[in-house]
């Protein structure tokens, strides 16, 4: 039961080769939907983000052993896997085979597998820990099942991929530690302060990238009253309305600032959007509510000044960057852990599959053994003509099972160690050829 992936990702492919790579829903429902009838039987799942386009297939032509170097009777070799897929994906793209061959990877077997478990729990991503790339997984692998493109082995790997990334998430820290500067902005310094963002009012001067990742983090935080000071009308507009908030001049400021329960710089500005006098003059007319001041601006938007005021909590971009490199410093710390975890859950996966393998053709020998003793036991009956009692009868019975059993137990104690070591020998083949036990599993 092999697992295929071809795919590129940021580690080796630039941003314009993942885009001319990426499947778009169209390309996906297409994929899904022909890969079957192309490879009959073959399973698949199409993982397509803007770091990674990966497709994984199974089942079908490409083969029942797991290791390469063993393909069943029918299977496609490596040489043939790779350009099988190379060219579904090709003419999936409408892109030219040596392009393709060019940029994405094949990986085969028990390498597929652990590449999967580490895109699943993240060790594989820009940035390592990031939560998204899980539920990316999950949703790629429910869209294959909704397609009816899954199948033994995709059911089995992304199954267990979760599970083994979920066993990453509760067994180390590495995707508690916030990375970039809006994530501890809002995750860890607006908690110490507020112990929730519904009903505070918050305020927002910029829209540029840093505003809109901020803003993300703000909404994922159950931020409900959110307004967008910005010195762009137009800008600023679109930004609130994908994020449900208001929209404001930058005339507006000193207005939303008596109002703000949290505010936000992320501004270009060459200068302080307010000076130390103006912002206490405001700040006197708050009636001495509490005010988060969360200054993400380099030039900074905020003098430094205001942090001395009266109910106001200031944290600038230093104090933010410091806690990132100290979050990423832990994060490196729970790498080695996290891969251990990986390494566990891939054994154990790879060693169901191949005892999964090894369990039909141990049992048809079985079977074959059986149906010879009990016929040779019953010639060997019938010509003693019923000159046995019951007891001895019983004693012939167990005699021709104890022969059977210790005959057996060498071929299926080296066809189990076999399996344990990745079918390296070949012995699964073996067996069912010269038992004639067929290819079927």
């Amino acid at each position: 039961m092999t697992l295929q992936m071809i795919g590129c990702s940021h580690h080796d492919a630039a941003v314009e080769i993942r885009e001319q790579l990426s499947f778009s829903t169209e390309h996906t429902e297409q994929a899904l939907s022909s890969f079957g009838e192309r490879f009959d039987g073959a399973e698949l799942v199409v993982l397509s983000t803007c770091n990674r386009v990966e497709l994984y297939a199974a089942g079908g032509p490409f083969g029942s052993g797991l290791i390469a170097s063993e393909a069943a009777s029918g299977s496609f070799s490596f040489d043939e896997v790779r350009k099988a897929l190379i060219d579904f994906v090709a003419e999936c793209l409408e892109k030219p085979a040596d392009f393709v061959a060019e940029h994405m990877a094949v990986r085969q077997g028990r390498e597929a597998v652990d590449h999967l478990f580490l895109v699943a729990a993240s060790l594989d991503s820009m940035v390592v820990g990031e939560a998204q790339i899980l539920s990316q997984v999950k949703q790629a692998y429910d869209l294959s099942n909704v397609a009816g493109a899954t199948g033994p082995v995709t059911h089995a790997a992304f199954q267990a991929a979760n599970r083994a990334a979920k066993r990453v998430q509760t067994e180390t820290t590495i995707h508690r530690r916030r990375l970039s500067v809006p994530s501890v902005a809002v995750g860890e310094v607006v908690p110490e302060v507020f112990e929730t963002l519904r009903g505070k009012r918050v305020v927002l001067c910029g829209a540029g990238e840093m505003a809109e990742e901020t803003l993300r983090y703000l909404k994922n935080g159950g931020s409900d009253n959110l307004c967008i000071v910005n010195r762009g009308q137009e800008r600023g507009a679109a930004l609130a309305s994908n994020f449900g908030a208001q929209s404001k001049p930058l005339d507006d400021l000193f207005e939303e600032i008596v109002a703000a329960d949290l505010l936000i710089g992320t501004t270009s500005a060459e200068e302080p959007l307010v000076d130390a006098d103006t912002f206490a003059r405001l700040n006197a007319q708050r009636g001495g509510r509490i005010m988060l001041v969360l200054d993400l601006a380099v030039p900074r938007d905020f003098d430094p000044v205001i942090g001395d005021e009266t109910g106001v909590y200031l944290y600038q971009i230093d104090d933010l960057q410091a806690a990132c490199n100290r979050n990423r410093r832990e994060r490196e710390k729970q790498w080695p852990k996290a891969k251990r975890i990986l390494d566990e859950e891939v054994d154990r996966f790879i060693a169901s599959l191949q005892q999964r393998a090894t369990g039909p053709v141990i049992r048809k020998l079985r079977e074959r053994a059986d149906q010879v003793k009990s016929a040779e036991l019953q010639r060997l009956l019938d010509k003693l003509n019923g000159t046995t009692d019951a007891a001895m009868t019983k004693e012939i019975e167990k005699s021709f099972d104890r022969l059977t059993n210790k005959l057996l137990h060498p071929p299926m104690a080296s066809i189990r160690d076999d399996a344990a070591a990745g079918h390296s020998r070949g012995l699964l083949e073996a067996l069912r050829h010269l038992f004639n036990l067929g290819d079927e599993t």
